[in-house]
């Protein structure tokens, strides 16, 4: 085991752990640490704990200092600049006709380095801006492309849930997201209502899929032959997965069949694999495969 704290460098960014020395450092309290990208100012999100060795990736690197106000005082002035530095690049990327959407703009520290980020359709040759900006800034620049996903992290939005979009409030990374979890949640199956503001699946697709998928198991198929607790015989023509109540068209004693709400508890009916079937037409199947091999992970902090 070996004692670390996590520290964070960006809003809903991936948790690091660090070395926290002898410093006496609290979750909310900002720290200076050293980085593969140079000197950084970050927040303590958890303290220090020990954690499995296996779990750290080595070297651990350990804590400068604890942040004092004049490190607080460059942090700020560091956004401001950020702000003249995406101006900047805006206008060099303009003289330059390139086919590329600037993003952010992020410098270390350190101010050894500025970061900018931008989105692009394809494979985009910027060494004649990066020469143009390196002559402005005199210092280090890097350009990385990004994905739709990490755009809408950075820049942050309202979902159609009416709250702040998961990825910029609390998701640290994105999780993995498949058009099973829609089916699974009975969700409909049409690309427009499970895609988010970045145009990929919803992340929160992933939320309750664990619950839906317990809940489900204990029901019975549409279509499944069950015993009622009451000694009638029936087909399943709906289930509620959160209520647990399943609507059986049973058989009564004169021939007629009647619709029933049943508690799942008082059914008796054989458990069997579960069909795992899109009922959808060929043109949004095809909608569906596009979005599922978009998702991919994301490479910021």
């Amino acid at each position: 085991m070996v004692n670390v704290i996590g520290v964070r460098f960006r809003n809903a960014g991936k948790i690091y752990y660090f070395d926290p020395l002898d410093f006496d450092v609290e979750p909310g309290q900002h720290v200076i640490v050293e980085t593969a990208r140079g000197v950084e100012y970050g927040q303590v999100m958890t303290g220090p704990r020990p954690v499995p060795e296996d779990k750290v990736v080595q070297p651990l690197k350990p804590v400068l200092r604890a942040a004092t106000p004049e490190d607080d005082a460059i942090e700020e002035k560091n956004k401001e600049k950020e702000k003249e530095a995406f101006r900047i690049c805006i206008e060099k990327i303009a003289k330059h006709k390139l086919d590329m959407k600037l993003i952010d703009a992020e410098y270390t520290f350190d101010n050894n380095k500025v970061l900018f980020y931008f989105t692009a359709d394809g494979r985009i040759d910027f060494r004649e801006l990066v020469k143009d900006l390196a002559s402005v800034f005199k210092t280090r620049i890097e350009l990385r492309q990004i994905g739709v996903r990490d755009e809408t992290k950075i820049m942050g939005g309202i979902g159609i849930c009416g709250r702040c979009l998961c990825c910029h409030c609390y998701l640290s990374e994105f999780a993995p997201v498949s058009i099973k979890m829609a089916k699974e949640q009975n969700l409909s199956l049409n690309p427009a209502k499970i895609s988010g503001v970045c145009g990929r699946l919803m992340c929160c697709l992933k939320n309750e899929e664990e619950t839906y998928e317990y809940l489900n198991s204990r029901l019975p198929s549409i279509g499944d032959y069950v015993t009622t607790d009451d000694g009638l015989k029936g087909e399943v023509s709906d289930v509620s997965v959160l209520r647990q109540v399943v609507k059986v068209l049973v058989t009564l004693d004169n021939d007629v069949k009647e619709l029933r709400d049943y508690k799942v508890k008082q059914l008796k009916f054989r458990p069997k694999r579960r069909k795992d079937k899109l009922n959808i037409n060929d043109a949004e199947l095809k909608k569906l495969e596009a979005l599922e091999k978009k998702e991919g992970k994301s490479a910021l902090h």
